[in-house]
């Protein structure tokens, strides 16, 4: 199996959590190492690899795909840099601060013949499958109205500076925002306006933290919420169509298990508590259904394995560039629409 040679531009939190262990456990891949500015980590989870003082050091390696990383203000130039270097590149959401700056980073990409995809892996919770599935099984009759959660209860300020400093990547909309909004288009496709109401809730924040975003579709209306003073959540996931409905609480545990140091794998990796199972009522084929149906599992290596085949076979990218191109469009009608009371035509 080919290998593609792959190094990441932080080790932070999301280097060693989300991008390290799936690398290593897929054959396709070879992590090389990581641009480490401060704080020398990465060896010590990976004593072979490299630790980089610069990205023109990493960018001058036999590198093939590079993983940008780093804070969301950051994405565009470096992105930037490492298209223009000839390598392919994941860029974390949020895909970058404005729309411009996504369709000059696919412009480059498509020019140069490289790969260029967003990590969007929420598309992969057990969560977001199972709803995908019921959604496509149409056992809810045509879709009268959905709404999604992410909500946490956290007063505090984050302790990483840049998620609290005003800057343009800063901010749930650009944080919580785009997992919300590239799930309803996954889902439902692209909408055809936005309404939004963008608040800043926590004492002493700077930046915005509470959202409320209405996608409006011809027939229905998918309604992205998130907040950090939720201490008792509803259901994450509320769909409901003209036959019945379809509740189901966050429940993915990929994120905690990676947290705690667990390595994924292809079998029981992604699978979540019976008890967070969601619940179907509805009519199907005249018969009343009103109880719980298993969730699907949930793995991220499925991103990571439509990266590699999209590199070797020249498919498509499982996320791709125009993807978090759609996704700026919506955040930004969102900043628009909070500023101006305002429905905003897409």
């Amino acid at each position: 199996m080919h290998k593609i040679k792959t190094a990441l531009l932080s080790y932070g939190m999301s280097g060693k959590v989300f991008h390290a262990p799936f690398l290593e456990i897929h054959p396709g891949f070879e992590l090389l190492g990581s641009w480490e500015r401060s704080k020398k980590l990465i060896q010590q989870d990976y004593p072979e690899v490299k630790s980089y003082a610069t990205l023109e050091a990493l960018l001058a390696e036999d590198v093939d795909l590079v993983v940008v990383n780093t804070p969301v203000g950051t994405h565009f130039e470096y992105a930037k840099k490492v298209l223009l270097a000839g390598k392919h590149a994941i860029v974390e959401k949020a895909f970058t601060t404005t729309v411009a700056e996504a369709q000059e980073l696919a412009a480059i990409a498509e020019e140069k013949g490289l790969k260029l995809s967003v990590f969007q892996n929420r598309r992969w919770d057990s969560d977001l499958k199972t709803v995908q599935q019921v959604i496509s099984d149409a056992v809810l009759g045509e879709i009268v109205e959905a709404e999604f959660h992410f909500d946490r209860y956290n007063p505090n300020l984050s302790p990483k500076q840049h998620k609290e400093t005003a800057n343009a990547g800063a901010g749930i909309l650009k944080d919580l925002g785009p997992h919300l909004i590239d799930q309803a288009v996954y889902l439902f496709g692209f909408p055809n306006a936005v309404f939004a109401d963008v608040r800043t809730t926590r004492e002493h924040s700077l930046v915005d933290d509470w959202i409320d975003i209405v996608l409006y579709y011809d027939t229905f209306r998918v309604r992205l919420k998130a907040s950090f003073f939720v201490r008792e959540a509803i259901a994450a996931y509320q769909i409901h169509g003209k036959k019945g409905s379809f509740l189901k609480p966050r429940g993915d545990v990929q994120e905690d298990d990676l947290k705690l140091g667990k390595k994924p794998n292809l079998e029981s990796w992604g699978k979540e508590a019976i008890e967070k199972e969601g619940i179907l009522h509805t009519d199907i084929d005249g018969v009343l259904m009103n109880g719980k149906i298993p969730t699907l599992q949930g793995n991220y290596y499925a991103f990571f394995d439509g990266v590699y085949n999209s590199i070797t076979n020249n498919t498509v990218e499982p996320v791709t560039a125009e993807d978090g191109v759609r996704v700026m469009q919506i955040i930004e009608a969102a900043i628009q629409s909070s500023a101006q009371n305002k429905v905003i035509d897409l």
